[in-house]
Formats: structure tokens, sequence, C-alpha cells
């Protein structure tokens, strides 16, 4: 929907569901239903692959095939390890969207959904530059953020901010529903802590237990880690210890205000063009690069040079501070830099 509404595109797709397809068209999200991948795909400039983790491997293998040369292909899957170790092809840009509810399924699909939202991308040392600049081009035009990073960090992130969240919605509502069923009691009023804390709680099993699977090693570890912090505060509260509790409490106050500030950081925008050669991996080096350090790439652009020896990349950063890093970054990767 943001795609047509956005971006202007024509939208063919294929879904193994006639029924899914039907109500696509109906709702304005499909252009031209297809009855297979190969016909979805065919002359397309991008290519989005959404199904559950389990699947992407197949299915990406599936649409590299049947997708011309000039074809970017990508994912949403909430894991990037398992996919971009699996299709080592210049045309594949690992991709994952933090937007969505615990809502499932084009009924609820909204063509606002990725306004602001930040959009991980991993590409790797064998990425097309200029498949990669399209890619970008098409996701701000959905209104996303993408941000380069690279696959085992993004894991690592979203095992934390992400699955995690959703093991811990699990734990407390079998905790409450273990409690109330003591004595046959009804469930009580429930305040806006417990709805928040649980508003994911038993999503889909269809895409969790994949993710679960996929990302096992490292959300293991954010177990173990959780453990021991609530480990850490049990103690203190059989000890008594106000003054420990109010130290963790306060401390997590102001975690809290440095990951919104984080988040919701923003500032004037300023180009910087770096010169590149002509080499296979430059452009996902240098996203990468910034993506490692926290800079966001609002927008770039790609200039080669008429003997496509060469070329420059611009970069469009939000605020003079993130500007002033990414130079330096580039600028320490060997390639010569300036403000536009």
């Amino acid at each position: 929907m943001a795609a047509r509404e956005r971006a202007g595109a024509t939208v063919r797709a294929y879904d193994r569901s006639a029924e899914a397809l039907d109500e696509a068209s109906a709702r304005g999200a499909v252009d031209h239903p297809c009855s297979g991948v190969a016909e979805a795909v065919a002359g397309a400039d991008a290519a989005f692959v959404a199904v559950p983790v389990g699947a992407l491997p197949r299915v990406v293998g599936e649409t590299l095939a049947h997708a011309s040369p000039a074809c970017v292909v990508t994912d949403v899957g909430s894991t990037k390890r398992a996919i971009v170790s699996a299709h080592d092809d210049e045309r594949f840009v690992g991709g994952h969207p933090l937007a969505g509810a615990e809502t499932a399924g084009v009924g609820h699909a909204r063509a606002d959904l990725f306004d602001g939202a930040t959009w991980y991308l991993t590409p790797t040392e064998r990425t097309s530059g200029v498949l990669y600049e399209r890619l970008h081009r098409l996701l701000h035009a959905l209104g996303a953020r993408p941000v380069a990073i690279d696959a085992d960090t993004h894991d690592t992130i979203l095992a934390t901010v992400s699955h995690l969240p959703h093991v811990l919605a699990n734990v407390l509502v079998a905790q409450a529903a273990r409690a109330l069923a003591v004595g046959d009691e009804r469930l009580p009023a429930t305040g806006p802590s417990f709805r928040d804390a649980t508003r994911v709680a038993g999503s889909s099993s269809a895409i969790w237990t994949d993710i679960y699977v996929s990302n096992r090693d490292a959300l293991a570890a954010e177990i173990e880690a959780t453990i021991a912090r609530l480990s850490g505060v049990r103690e203190a509260l059989l000890a008594g210890d106000a003054a420990a509790l109010t130290a963790w409490n306060d401390a997590a106050a102001e975690d809290r205000r440095r990951l919104l500030e984080a988040q919701l950081a923003g500032g004037p925008v300023f180009e910087l063009r770096a010169s590149v050669p002509n080499q296979p991996g430059v452009v996902a080096q240098i996203a990468l690069e910034l993506g490692r350090a926290g800079v966001n790439i609002a927008d770039m652009g790609l200039y080669p040079a008429p003997d496509m020896s060469e070329g420059v990349v611009a970069l469009w950063i939000a605020g003079s501070d993130a500007a002033d890093r990414a130079e330096r970054l580039v600028a320490a990767l060997g390639f010569p830099v300036a403000r536009a």
C-alpha cells in the first residue's frame, strides 16, 4: 500500500493463500495478483519476501532464481544471520523493518505503517552498490529510516529489544493466569502496566517459533542476563534494602531517558561526498561503518565517473555532530570526503 501510494510503484504479488491475495487486491495493496513467485518478480526492480523466518532461505532462493540481474531482493525477517549466510548474492540485502503490531494479515495493513520507523539493512561486501542505493531510496519513499547493520550485531540487539520482551510477556501472563486460578478467582481489572507489558504475549506461533529457534543462542544469553538481574532485585527485596532498590529504580529511569533521547534525536541534514573506487562492497563498507557508529544515513546517491572507474557516494546525515563523525569515519576508511 505504501509502495503504490507513496512511491508510485506497480505491485505484483504472490501468496500461497488465494484468499489473502483477493483481500490484498480488494484493499488496494496489489495491482496484479500472481499465480507464483516467477510471475510476481518478472520485470521487478525490487522484490520483498515476507514469510516466516523458517521459510525465508527457501523462498528467497526461489525469488533470486527468478529475479532479473537488475532486481534487488530483500526480506522482512526478524533474524538476519541465517538468511544472510544462506544467500551470498550481490542482489540480496537482508532487511528488517521495526514496525507493526501484534495484529497480522493484510486486513490490518496501513500505508503509513513505516512512517519514521527504523528499517535495518544487512549488506555485505558482495552487495551491489547500485541495488543497495535503489532499496535505500525505496524505503525512504515508504516513510522508513534505513540503517545499515551487520547481521551478527542485528541479531544480538534484537534478542534484547524484541525477542526477550516477547519471552517476558509470555511469562507474565502465565504467572498471572496461575495466580488467578488458585481458588477459582475471577480476573480483576488490570492496570496499564500489565496491559502494556503483555501486549505481545502469545503472538503468532507460526512466526515466533521460527524466530526463537533462529536466534536461540543470543536469546538464551539475554535470558541468562535477565535471570541474574532479577536475582539481584530478589536479594534486595528479601534483605529489605531500600537504598539498593532506590538506586536500581533510579538507574532504570536514567537508562530509559538515554534510550529515548537516542531514539528521538534529530536535527538538520548535512551532505557529505566521498570519492570511492568502483569496487564491489564499497557502498556496503561505508554504510556498515556508519551504522556501527550509530550514524543514520538520511539519504544517499551514487554518481559514477564517465569511465566507471570511480565515483562519488553522496550521503545526507542528520545532525551536525553526526555529520562530523561520519566525515571522520569515511576518511578513516581511506576515501577522500568533504561536505558539499
